[in-house]
């Protein structure tokens, strides 16, 4: 089945059957009947009665949750000056600053903070009228980078049959929860902690590391290392969306040097540039496969967990099924799955 591109990038089907308008797909996307065009916003957007306008509140949070204005606007597949006059018409109607504007990235004001929990509810909640008053549209499945690794396959095929007439739609959004605090996505497939309160979550497998290095490093060649052997590296840090931290070295033997980077893009190529090495779970070997870059397992590292994650207002009536197939496909032992509360286990 075809897919049209959504807020967040890549885009993966599984199942058929019935989608109604084609709109059910594109739910997430900005102005898809003009995508590069500049959003106008109303002049009584700040009076009684005002209303703003669903795209408004999306191009905002795409703004909120990417680091760069350029990969906000790529995401939303319209121009960056286009998101840019948008922002700027945005914060002049509500007579404030919502984001403080550098060369390498975004920062939120504490107005832009409330205005961005406040948009993400609104959509939220739309999202979930939606599922109610439209069975039939695709239940979607967020990532940031790896999905269910090797796994991916495997749980789409099972979802396509066991739900031939129900769709699902694999998304990739660039933030801790994958799309979920934005309301992009329905489910979301996560790894490391999640600290937000408005989530379930439910334990599915623990992932061991491997350390990601150029493939003519010093450590290429090796069948596996230790903490300490990367320790003496330059260590590339995502800190967006990543799991992995300095914490996840014993204090005085951390590393030295970090390159913090803004996504696993520029994770990748830092590292098979020979700028650092980097941590990361098994699954990402998987999921990004290259030539320049070798995975060595990391002895000594603990695991990763991977989590469902959904919001705890949720309607979509494909949800549970999902959860249950996911448990019973991913979980090391799916008779032990189990939810977490509100927090998965912390991986440093």
């Amino acid at each position: 089945m075809p897919a049209e591109p959504v807020a967040g990038g890549e885009v993966l089907m599984a199942g058929g059957g019935p989608r109604g308008r084609s709109g059910w797909v594109v739910t997430p996307t900005l102005g898809t009947d003009r995508p590069s065009r500049e959003m106008p916003i109303r002049r009584d957007l700040c009076s009684p009665g005002m209303e703003l306008e669903l795209r408004h509140v999306r191009a905002f949070l795409a703004i909120a949750e990417e680091p760069t204005i350029t990969r906000a606007a790529a995401r939303l597949h319209i121009t960056q000056p286009a998101l840019s006059r948008t922002l700027r018409r945005l914060e002049e109607e509500l007579g404030t600053v919502l984001v403080e504007r550098s060369t390498r990235s975004l920062r939120l004001t504490p107005t832009g903070e409330a205005f961005r929990d406040r948009c993400r509810a609104v959509l939220a909640a739309v999202d979930d009228a939606l599922a109610v008053a439209a069975p039939l549209r695709p239940l979607r499945l967020g990532h940031a980078w790896a999905a269910a690794g090797e796994h991916t396959t495997e749980l789409l095929r099972a979802w396509s049959r066991a739900h031939p007439d129900r769709p699902l739609q694999v998304v990739r959004v660039t933030d801790r929860t994958a799309g979920l605090a934005g309301g992009a996505v329905d489910v979301a497939l996560l790894r490391g902690p999640v600290d937000d309160p408005g989530l379930h979550v439910r334990m599915l497998r623990e992932e061991p590391r491997v350390a990601a290095v150029a493939a003519d490093g010093r450590l290429a060649d090796r069948d596996e290392v230790t903490l300490a052997d990367l320790a003496e590296e330059p260590v590339v840090l995502n800190r967006q969306y990543g799991t992995t931290t300095l914490q996840l070295w014993p204090a005085g033997g951390r590393p030295a040097r970090t390159v913090d980077v803004l996504d696993t893009e520029e994770w990748l190529t830092a590292i098979a540039m020979g700028r650092g090495v980097g941590v990361t779970p098994v699954s990402t070997a998987f999921f990004h496969n290259r030539p320049d870059v070798h995975y060595v397992p990391v002895r000594d590292a603990p695991p990763v967990p991977l989590v469902l994650a959904w919001r705890t207002s949720s309607a979509h009536p494909a949800l549970p099924d999902f959860l249950r197939l996911a448990a019973d496909t991913l979980a090391t032992d799916p008779g032990r799955a189990h939810e977490l509360g509100r927090h998965a286990p912390a991986a440093p």
